[in-house]
């Protein structure tokens, strides 16, 4: 690979500089790889895009030494409460109080070594782009469109036209990723197409400055308000406490925008009296349901909105994306490295594509039950008819809308099934639900976490390549999974954490962990040489020969 990575302008081209090619671009450059980012925009603007930044991602951050920094920037507080508040207006009648959304408390949980934080997606972007720059292997290309792409056996040109330059100019690369969203020039370059359910109904997004709400803010705080009111049914969110806000609104049938002065009624009732009003910014998006049909062309691959869109609704899309850049980024660093085999680029569709299916889904549930539909008369009225009608819309809305905001049983208990990496043990995985999420070390799932005795987290002991864990007596196995590994140039730590009382958490002695925390298998004794043959990619799947016998 070293000789011919001299005749590449990078080892991995990436097209798109959001969230997600950022990170893929950081995963890559962290292993030492070189990695060239176009971008046709200039990734500006008022738009908060995504705000939800999910306990998985950010264990991403943690693994990339930036978390701490997104926490500084976050435009709220640390100690702003992560609750949804469901009410008839700002200033309102409190229909429902969901706590802790996305499990955003900043507090320690032995489930997981970070929690949620809310943050508008430019600052993620922000935050990624000053990690990137410290690495001299990642370069960063804006106002630069990508024009066309041609393949053969040893890589990738991309042809790509900078600013409004009449000329083009061409990059050759190992590989290139698509990381360019909804339209991405990408898929159309390499023949995929999305399948599924267009255009749900158009959303209409608004960024406003209300000063009087930075002056007196609601009573109570919250990263979201769910309005109930039949004048303005909608969802307010703060991106700071200086008075700046995101509104959400549903836009009637055939309606592509709304006047400034219906904007202004619309907010006013949705605050519950007249304030001063400032529109920002206003932004028209459809909601989808729709999946790339192929992820992978040869060498291109897609990742993001680029293969994957759903309704917003969750907090699930950016981190989604985010988890693609990081399963194809430790993979084509092994391939690159050369100890990759074939099928591990195979298993980066196999392994994605369902999870997206069943957060999709998720998303698509979460989308069907929206402020307009929990409407009922007298709401607002100070009767025995308000009273019951707001009695029965508050347990409708923790009937229907707390797995919107619950969701760790998604977020960490999504797992890779029947993957041609994974080495199934046998045994049954845990039950699948979006709220609860029940730790489990069962081959595929995400390695189980725990605070350590030191007080360190378990996840920062884990090593870029793969750690293999000795929690209880295997007599030999370590040692010789470690020299298999070793023969076929797999880079794998062994972390002996005996002494922790993991034994019973892993319900195995050992247990090897993947690059990306989840759990390739587990097991007392294995065919070591066949074993680490699987893990990367070198042979099909021989599960019945190498299935580990678990404590």
């Amino acid at each position: 690979m070293a000789e011919r990575s001299r005749e590449l302008d990078a080892e991995v081209a990436v097209v798109g500089a959001g969230p997600v090619g950022l990170s893929l671009a950081l995963e890559l450059g962290l292993r030492g790889h070189s990695v060239n980012v176009i971008e046709q925009q200039a990734r500006a603007g008022a738009q908060p895009r995504a705000k939800t930044t999910n306990t998985r991602t950010m264990q991403h951050m943690r693994r990339w030494g930036i978390a701490e920094r997104l926490r500084d920037v976050a435009p709220l507080p640390r100690d702003y409460p992560t609750d949804v508040v469901l009410a008839t207006s700002l200033f309102g009648r409190t229909l429902a109080l969901i706590e802790n959304a996305f499990e955003g408390a900043k507090r320690r949980d032995d489930r997981f070594p970070e929690a949620a934080q809310w943050v508008p997606q430019y600052t993620v972007e922000a935050v990624l782009r000053d990690r990137i720059a410290s690495l001299p292997n990642v370069s960063l290309s804006f106002g630069t469109a990508l024009e066309d792409v041609v393949q053969d056996e040893s890589g990738v040109t991309a042809t790509m036209r900078d600013g409004g330059a009449e000329t083009t100019r061409q990059v050759r690369a190992a590989f290139l990723v698509g990381a360019d969203g909804a339209r991405s020039r990408t898929r159309s370059a390499m023949g995929a197409t999305m399948e599924g359910d267009h255009a749900f109904a158009h959303n209409f997004n608004l960024i406003l400055r209300i000063p009087d709400l930075e002056r007196h803010p609601p009573e109570r705080r919250a990263i979201m308000y769910w309005i109930v009111n039949p004048k303005s049914p909608g969802v307010l969110a703060p991106l700071d406490t200086r008075g700046l806000w995101s509104f959400g609104v549903l836009l009637p049938p055939g309606q592509k925008d709304m006047p400034d002065g219906e904007i202004i009624e619309r907010v006013h009732a949705t605050v519950g009296r007249p304030v001063e009003v400032e529109i920002l910014t206003r932004d028209v998006w459809a909601a989808h349901r729709l999946v790339a049909n192929a992820y992978r062309n040869g060498r291109i691959f897609l990742a993001g909105d680029a293969c994957h869109l759903h309704p917003p609704f969750g907090g699930y899309g950016m981190n989604l994306g985010i988890a693609d850049a990081v399963d194809l980024g430790w993979k084509l660093a092994a391939v690159l490295e050369g100890w990759g085999g074939a099928e591990l680029l195979a298993s980066y569709e196999a392994e994605r594509r369902p999870v997206h299916l069943r957060t999709i889904e998720e998303a698509v549930a979460n989308y069907s039950v929206l402020s307009q539909h929990l409407l009922k008369d007298s709401l607002d009225e100070d009767t025995p008819d308000g009273e019951r009608a707001r009695a029965e819309v508050g347990e409708a809305i923790i009937g229907s809308k707390t797995r919107e905001f619950h969701t760790l049983g998604v977020v960490l208990g999504s797992r890779y099934e029947r993957s041609p990496i994974i080495v199934d043990d046998g045994s049954s995985p845990p039950a699948d639900h979006h709220a609860r999420y029940e730790p489990s070390a069962h081959p595929g799932c995400l390695a189980p976490h725990a605070w350590l005795s030191d007080g360190s987290s378990l996840y920062d002991r884990l090593g870029p390549g793969y750690t293999l864990l000795r929690l209880g007596d295997a007599p030999g196995a370590a040692d010789a999974i470690k020299a298999a590994a070793e023969a076929a140039g797999v880079p794998l730590a062994v972390l002996d954490l005996t002494a922790e009382g993991l034994a019973d958490l892993y319900r195995a002695p050992l247990a090897l962990i993947r690059p990306d925390q989840y759990v390739a298998w587990r097991g007392r004794e294995a065919d070591a040489h066949a074993l680490v043959d699987q893990i990367r990619g070198a042979t099909a799947p021989k599960n019945e020969r190498m299935a580990g016998r678990a404590a």
